[in-house]
C-alpha cells in the first residue's frame, strides 16, 4: 500500500512520495536537529570541511533548497514542535532564558503528543530549550516517553555547566550576539544541566556530548528494534553551537584552516557529522532503516562570531536577513520513491508538524490552529513579528502596519523586512587569523532605514533592494504583516526569578515553580 501523503508531496516536490510495501508497518521518524549550523557548514554547499555522512545521506533522499527556520532557538523548536508561528505562542521576542519563568504553552499540543495517539513510542534526547521552570514544560510531560539531555538552551560540552544573569524586557540581550547584557553589579546563577528523564546526571563530566548524545541515540535504536511499535526520535544535538569546544583530534584535518574559531567550528562538525553517521549505521544494523524517515534540520543560521558561516547569504544567526533564517533541510528513506532530488518548494519549519503527521497517517485536528501547510504548495512564510524589539526609524504609512517595528514577511518570491532587521553584513568565509569582527549592537536612529524589499528568487544574497520602486508591492506586504499581526497573541519574556538560583536546586537547574 501507499501512505496518503499529499502534504509531504507538496512540500518536498509533487513527484515525490513515501511507499510502503505491503504489510509493512508505519514509519519510524528519526528527526536530527543541528544547533547554529550555518547555510554554507555542509559539504554540498560549499564547505571548506568535509561532512561525508551528511552529504551522502542528502543525496540519497530531497534536499530542501528553498527551507525556512527561524533565527534563534526557542522559536524554531517552538514552531518544529507545534507547528504553529510563535506570534501565536507568545514566543516572539528572544530565546526562553533559563532563569526565565515561562514556556512553550501548555496548550499547546507537541508533535510528540500526536504522534504518541498513533501508537508512536517518543524519545528526546540532547537540547530542550522550551521551558524548564516548572515540570509540566518539560520533555516527558510534553508528549515524550524518554528523555535524556539538557533543558536549557546552552552550556559547556564536557561538564554541562552554565551560566545566566538578569533578564527582562527592558535589557534587550538580542542586541549583542552570543552574549549576556554586562553588568558586573548583576546576580549570576550557576548550575548543571544533564538529565536522565527527570534526574540529575552526575558521572559524564568530562564526555562530550556530542558522543554522548549520539551513543544514547543508538543504545534507543537498539531497544527499539526490540519492539513492535514505531518510533519518533528526536535527536537535538548540542552542536555546533558555542562554546567552541570539540577533542583535539576532529581538528587535526584542519590545521590549514587560519581563524581559530573557524578551525574549532570545523572539528565540532565533523564530530556531529560522525554521530549521525553512527546513528544511520545502528539503523541500518537494526534492521530499521528500510523503514524510518530521517529528517535534518539546522535550527537558525550559524553564527559568524562563533566560526560559523552563511555564504554568500546576508547576516547571520539572531538577524532577519537570509544568513539568519534560510537553513540547511534534507529528508532521507528508503521509503523516497525518488533519490537525488531537489525541492525549490517553499518550506519553512512549521510545517514538519503536519508533515510528520501524515506520514503517521494521523488526523490534525483544526482546532489546533496549525501554520504550517495542510495542503498544496506554501505561498508565504510569516518570519516574524517582534512588538518588543526597539522601533527603528520613520513610520513609512499609517495606514497599514508600522515600519517602525521588526518583522518580514515572505509572499511567493518577494521578502519584506521592516524595522531592525539586525547585523547586515556578509561575511565570507575567513580567510584569516582574525576572522570576522563583531559589530556590537546596533545603533538606533529615527532616521534610520526601516524598509527592505527583496525578489529572494533571484537575488538570494539580498543585494538588489526594490523598496523604492516597488511601493504597491511594498504596502501590499504590509498589509499582510497587518493581518498576522491581528492574529498575534501578546509576547511571553518575564523577568528573571531569583529562585531559579540552582544552588537552591541542588547545584543543578531545574523546575523551581
Amino acid at each position: 500500500m501507499a501512505i496518503k501523503s499529499n502534504l509531504f508531496q507538496a512540500l518536498l516536490a509533487a513527484t515525490l512520495v513515501l511507499t510502503l510495501a505491503e504489510g509493512k508497518d508505519t514509519p519510524n521518524i528519526v528527526f536530527i536537529v543541528a544547533d547554529d549550523y550555518g547555510f554554507h557548514d555542509i559539504g554540498y554547499h560549499g564547505a571548506e570541511f568535509r561532512t561525508p555522512n551528511l552529504d551522502q545521506l542528502a543525496s540519497s533522499g530531497v534536499k530542501l533548497e528553498n527551507y525556512y527556520v527561524q533565527p534563534i532557538c526557542s522559536p524554531t523548536r517552538s514552531q518544529l514542535m507545534t507547528g504553529r508561528y510563535q506570534i501565536h505562542t507568545g514566543l516572539q521576542h528572544s530565546i526562553i532564558w533559563p532563569s526565565q519563568p515561562y514556556g512553550l504553552p501548555l496548550q499547546d499540543q507537541t508533535i510528540a503528543n500526536l504522534l504518541k495517539e498513533q501508537n508512536y513510542s517518543t524519545h528526546a534526547i540532547g537540547k530542550w530549550h522550551l521551558g524548564l521552570y516548572k515540570r509540566e514544560y518539560t520533555p516527558l510531560h510534553r508528549g515524550f516517553d524518554t528523555f535524556f539531555g539538557y533543558w536549557e538552551g546552552g552550556e559547556d560540552y564536557y561538564t554541562y555547566y552554565n551560566c545566566d544573569t538578569f533578564h527582562n524586557r527592558t535589557v534587550n540581550e538580542d542586541l549583542v550576539p552570543e552574549k549576556l547584557v554586562k553588568d558586573d553589579t548583576a546576580e549570576k546563577w550557576c548550575g548543571y544541566d544533564l538529565r536522565d528523564m527527570e534526574e540529575p546526571v552526575t558521572n559524564m563530566n568530562g564526555t562530550y556530548s556530542t558522543h554522548l548524545y549520539t551513543d544514547k541515540a543508538i543504545n534507543l535504536i537498539k531497544t527499539a528494534s526490540k519492539s513492535e511499535r514505531p518510533f519518533f526520535l528526536y535527536l537535538a544535538y548540542q552542536a555546533v553551537h558555542t562554546p567552541m569546544e570539540v577533542p583535539a583530534h576532529y581538528m587535526k584535518p584542519y590545521a590549514h584552516i587560519q581563524n581559530k574559531f573557524r578551525r574549532i567550528y570545523a572539528g565540532m562538525v565533523s564530530a556531529m557529522d560522525e554521530g549521525v553517521g553512527n546513528v544511520t549505521q545502528a539503523l541500518r544494523k537494526y534492521d530499521l532503516w528500510k523503514n524510518t524517515v530521517l529528517i535534518f534540520s539546522t535550527d537558525n543560521g550559524g553564527q559568524v562570531f562563533g566560526g560559523g558561516n552563511n555564504w554568500p547569504l546576508r547576516g547571520n544567526k539572531r538577524t532577519l536577513w537570509e544568513g539568519g533564517v534560510r537553513g540547511v533541510g534534507f529528508v532521507a528513506s528508503p521509503l523516497l520513491n525518488q533519490t537525488g532530488a531537489v525541492s525549490n518548494e517553499l518550506m519553512h519549519v512549521s510545517d514538519w508538524f503536519p508533515t510528520i503527521a501524515d506520514i503517521a497517517g494521523a488526523k490534525v485536528n483544526k482546532s489546533l490552529g496549525l501554520d504550517g501547510g495542510t495542503g498544496g504548495l506554501r505561498k508565504e512564510i510569516l518570519h516574524n513579528i517582534d512588538i518588543w524589539q526597539p522601533l527603528q526609524g520613520k513610520r513609512l504609512f499609517n495606514d497599514t502596519f508600522d515600519t517602525r517595528v521588526r518583522a518580514a514577511i515572505r509572499i511567493g518570491n518577494y521578502k519584506l523586512i521592516t524595522g531592525d532587521p539586525g547585523d547586515g553584513n556578509w561575511y565570507p568565509v575567513p580567510a584569516t587569523a582574525d576572522g570576522p569582527t563583531n559589530p556590537g549592537p546596533t545603533k538606533y536612529s529615527e532616521d534610520a532605514k526601516n524598509v527592505w524589499l527583496f525578489n529572494v528568487a533571484l537575488d538570494p544574497v539580498e543585494v538588489i533592494d526594490l523598496s523604492g520602486s516597488h511601493m504597491d508591492r511594498v504596502h501590499s506586504m504590509l498589509d499582510r504583516l497587518a493581518a498576522y499581526n491581528k492574529t498575534a497573541v501578546p509576547p511571553t519574556y518575564p523577568q528573571s526569578d531569583p529562585q531559579c538560583d540552582p544552588k537552591l536546586h541542588g547545584g543543578f537547574w531545574g523546575p523551581w515553580q
